[in-house]
């Protein structure tokens, strides 16, 4: 969401308070423009410093031990996102098409492009991915994106919606540390580096500002390679949290301007050769991976992720890597720990709906129009309507449906929708509740302009206290991964692979990504039968991992379960099937629960026993016919 203001005039506030307005006199566009040079002041540096150190604590425990930490409740998502900066570095390294790549799920492989690879920082990173290894650059990733994100969102709200840049700051903080941030940054830094989005909303707000002043000075063509350039570096990014944000800032400016029908006749006739334009620039330098994304090798049109929106309780209830959540935890209701999107906090939520009732009315008692009461009128549509978009297609509270047939149910099949997550959608009220915070601390601080003596400041600095606190971020826990076993790094499978796979027993799946270390760890000198990403499966829909062999399966029944299955000819072909399939030169078996199950197993479908080498043990099948 984006704080804008369009009248005629410049609007005046009791007490001085807000200047959340596009129609500024002709002599502020001249700081506007300087604005884009990033003139920081003394506070700013200061703000931005206290993020980032903020950012740095939250992750401190994985800063700690960037070789062998793992965030506990990143499941397999760390195993992957690592691989993807390694995998990245290594095909620039080398020379090849980082787009697509046969190092995982061989022979079919992986678009990497459909599986949010995010090279607008792994490709800038990869000094720091080969000098200090994935995990550093993960890491670094996801504290550099909380800070930024908080950092961006501080700037758009003290230069364009209060002259407070304590109150900017406090939006700021919230934007860039919400509950949902903080969720993702475990495990999702695409979901963590969204700095872009309100770098674009400043840009949009400024061209509208300039359309309602109707300026003679023609800058459509710095504007347009401006807006080019954020929205190519967002898709870089991600392209998930870029179509949230996009459909939320236009349901923010629809309800912002239709106050004012001229003026948003006017905006929409300024802004749209812009805007196209723009599109059209992106398109030009984004086309080949947007081709190879939706038309390139092992592409997919949708994702059936199934019924994935909030539980009406992740609403009100506290964040688990918080304050509130230590002292007083709720239900457990999230679809997983990475996505708990919503958790506002019920003292939030009453906050926020009494800020915006005090703030809603157009003019005070003494009949002078408020500034940011269409701010707070749109942020409070898109909190409302994105907060039941979040919640999928049937409410559901504490786990049980309540039948209640909710407007995702209409939307969930619309090409690019049907690849979401609803969950996510609760995101997009994160920025229009920090907006009506912003606004409604400066003016608390409006009064002690008039008297020191007020005490409504310090019962909003109070509230606002009894709101944030229990949302207050912890320290994210971190676990001590198992080594990677030496036949892996000590140089030792290079003797056994010739231009066929390695598979893992049973191989790599999105509930066991971690034999995707052990490549990587290796320097990539082999592929991998497996693996953990995103693909098409029979039906051609996306699916999480590969099409599941009769041989993964049957290794990955036994692993669970430790029965030891029985094996027959029509077992021991489909087998070697498999094999041909991969393309096999070796099984791997490294320690691992039921490893002696698996032992068995294997003998019996290869007919041979397996040897100990370098720690695991082994089967070399490149003989097998």
């Amino acid at each position: 969401m984006v704080p804008v203001q369009a009248s005629d005039r410049t609007e005046q506030t009791g007490g001085g308070a807000g200047t959340a307005v596009l129609d500024r006199p002709a002599a502020a566009e001249d700081t506007v423009s300087r604005g884009w040079r990033l003139p920081l002041s003394r506070a700013d540096l200061v703000i931005a410093t206290l993020y980032l150190i903020l950012a740095t604590y939250v992750l401190s425990g994985q800063w700690r031990d960037t070789h062998d930490g793992y965030l506990v409740k990143s499941g397999q998502d760390q195993f992957m996102w690592e691989w993807f900066f390694a995998e990245t570095a290594h095909a620039i390294a080398h020379l090849q098409n980082p787009l697509g790549t046969h190092l995982q799920n061989f022979p079919a492989g992986v678009n990497m492009m459909a599986n949010t690879a995010m090279f607008g920082v792994g490709v800038p990173l990869i000094p720091v991915t080969m000098l200090f290894g994935p995990t550093v650059t993960f890491v670094l990733v996801l504290t550099l994106g909380l800070s930024a994100t908080a950092f961006a969102w501080y700037w758009l709200f003290s230069r364009e919606l209060v002259r407070s840049r304590f109150a900017a700051a406090i939006g700021g903080l919230f934007c860039g540390f919400a509950p949902a941030m903080i969720s993702h940054a475990n495990a999702h830094p695409n979901f963590v580096l969204l700095a872009a989005l309100p770098a674009m909303a400043t840009l949009l707000i400024r061209m509208t500002r300039r359309a309602l002043a109707e300026e003679g000075v023609n800058r459509t063509g710095r504007d347009m390679l401006l807006l080019a350039g954020l929205l190519t570096l967002q898709i870089a990014f991600g392209e998930e949290p870029l179509l949230i944000f996009a459909i939320a800032f236009a349901v923010f400016a629809i309800v912002y301007l239709l106050h004012r029908p001229r003026a948003a006749v006017r905006v929409l006739r300024a802004l749209t050769p812009t805007v196209a334009g723009a599109t059209l620039i992106t398109l030009a330098l984004t086309a080949i991976p947007l081709w190879w994304q939706f038309r390139g090798p092992q592409s997919y049109a949708s994702i059936d992720h199934g019924p994935m929106g909030n539980d009406v309780k992740t609403l009100t209830q506290f964040p688990s890597e918080s304050l509130g959540g230590e002292f007083a935890p709720g239900q457990n209701v999230a679809i997983n720990p990475t996505e708990q999107n919503a958790y506002f906090g019920w003292p939030l939520l009453i906050l926020v709906a009494v800020a915006a009732m005090l703030l809603w009315r157009r003019r005070d008692r003494s009949g002078n129009e408020r500034a940011g009461y269409r701010v707070v009128r749109a942020c409070t549509v898109v909190i409302l309507g994105f907060g039941v978009l979040s919640l999928g297609a049937t409410a559901m509270f504490g786990t049980h449906s309540t039948g209640i047939t909710l407007p995702w149910h209409w939307l969930e099949n619309l090409p690019l929708l049907d690849t979401m997550l609803e969950t996510r959608f609760a995101m997009a009220a994160v920025p229009a509740i920090a907006a009506i915070l912003v606004l409604a601390t400066e003016r608390a601080l409006s009064y002690w302009q008039n008297s020191l003596t007020e005490p409504r400041p310090l019962i909003w600095f109070a509230a606002l206290g009894l709101a944030l606190v229990p949302l207050t971020p912890t320290i994210l826990p971190v676990t001590h991964r198992p080594d990677v076993p030496s036949f892996f790094t000590d140089g030792t499978v290079e003797r056994y692979v010739t231009d066929g796979s390695v598979v893992i027993a049973p191989p790599p799946t999105r509930l066991n990504a971690g034999p995707l270390r052990w490549q990587y760890a290796a320097n990539f000198d082999f592929p991998i039968a497996g693996g953990y990403f995103v693909g098409p499966m029979a039906d051609k829909k996306g699916g999480y991992g590969p099409i599941d062999r009769p041989t993964a399966g049957l290794l990955m029944d036994v692993k669970r379960t430790g029965h030891i299955p029985r094996v027959d000819a029509a077992t021991r072909e489909r087998a070697r099937k498999d094999l041909r399939y991969w393309h096999a030169d070796i099984i791997v078996l490294p320690p691992t629960r039921n490893a002696d199950a698996l032992r068995t197993t294997l003998d019996q479908l290869l007919g041979v026993p397996g040897q100990h080498v370098d720690g695991v043990r082994l089967w070399d099948v490149r003989g097998l016919d």
